[in-house]
């Protein structure tokens, strides 16, 4: 098989790989994160008489937006890559 007998999309699957690792590598430091925010809206909530923090809240929904949007990408469910190639929702 030469050059010219591969599909005109292969380049592209490569750009795919690279994405993909990319966002494999956000996704664990975003796992990290997460715990990260996890112990502290405990910590806030022990104090807090159960109120957790609406910031860290909101910054919870996001991040799980963010982590949808990029199991989507990764498993082939979607083609739309999650932030930083797009909007972060």
């Amino acid at each position: 098989m030469t050059d010219q007998d591969e599909p005109p999309h292969f380049e592209s699957l490569w750009m795919r790989l690279i994405s993909m690792i990319i966002i494999g590598l956000l996704l664990s430091f975003a796992q990290s994160l997460f715990w990260l925010i996890a112990v502290i809206q405990f910590i806030i909530m022990v104090v807090n008489k159960r109120q957790p923090n609406e910031q860290l809240a909101e910054f919870g929904t996001t991040m799980g937006v963010w982590f949808a949007k990029a199991i989507r990408y990764q498993t082939a469910a979607s083609e739309v890559k999650p932030w930083p190639w797009t909007e972060l929702d």
